[in-house]
């Protein structure tokens, strides 16, 4: 219950001001510039699901940097308004802190995802394709988004600035993304190790391309769990400064 309270708190805040308008704003008007001039522009005759898939790999990229302007004020704006005394000194424990701000930023980025549902349909026009490749898709976005929110949120607690907090989540993301790299140039086990540590192309490729997968949903859960422990043991030991 108390996380509910602080989700419906969190997620109220954000339409308080206009910086989720602008990032929510943004986000839209760019997704749907390149799904026009890159998906839907181009001049070579493509199979329908193809066109899907490269929208899942745009929408995939804006999710991620969504997630990240979305997460990075969670608690450092907290912290800047010296507010987080009000939760440190409450009978809220941490862990309820951790998992409803970023329950509040999860549905900010569930919302954003939504409103491009207007993008896949248009395919419909002049093609065809599977609603389960959609939903699958749609899956996989919310996965990412759910683990890079909780990296965001992380990085959120350790800095007291939203620029800090927002610059360590992308170097933070980034260099997850590009794991996948070194999977390329070293040598076993290694390679397997990077490659599954990687958090887009082995884990996302297949929800592109609509194919649903147990241990890519299990790695983007770990994730998540991950950071938010993290950012709970941030906080549990500020408490106590």
């Amino acid at each position: 219950m108390n996380i509910l309270t602080i989700a419906r708190r969190d997620f109220r805040s954000y339409f308080y001001g206009y910086s989720a308008y602008i990032i929510i704003a943004s986000v839209l008007f760019l997704q749907g510039l390149f799904f026009n001039a890159w998906v839907l522009g181009s001049s070579s005759a493509r199979y329908s699901h193809e066109v899907l898939e490269d929208f899942f790999y745009l929408s995939g990229g804006f999710a991620i940097a969504a997630s990240i302007l979305l997460t990075m004020r969670t608690i450092a704006e907290e912290r800047a308004n010296q507010t987080d005394v009000l939760l440190t000194t409450s009978v809220l424990t941490e862990r309820e802190i951790v998992a409803g701000k970023w329950s509040a930023a999860m549905g900010m980025v569930t919302l954003l995802t939504a409103l491009t549902a207007y993008m896949p349909a248009l395919i419909f026009v002049n093609g065809k394709v599977a609603i389960a490749h959609i939903l699958v898709g749609y899956l996989g976005i919310l996965a990412l988004g759910s683990a890079v929110s909780a990296i965001g949120v992380f990085g959120s607690s350790i800095f007291r600035g939203q620029l800090a907090a927002g610059i360590f989540t992308t170097v933070l993301t980034v260099t997850l993304i590009v794991l996948w790299i070194l999977s390329e140039i070293t040598d076993p086990p290694f390679a397997q190790i990077t490659s599954y540590a990687a958090i887009w192309n082995q884990h996302f490729t297949p929800f592109q391309e609509g194919r649903l997968t147990l241990t890519s949903l299990t790695y983007y859960a770990s994730v998540t769990a991950l950071f938010l422990f993290m950012a709970t043991r941030v906080l549990e030991s500020r408490r106590w400064e």
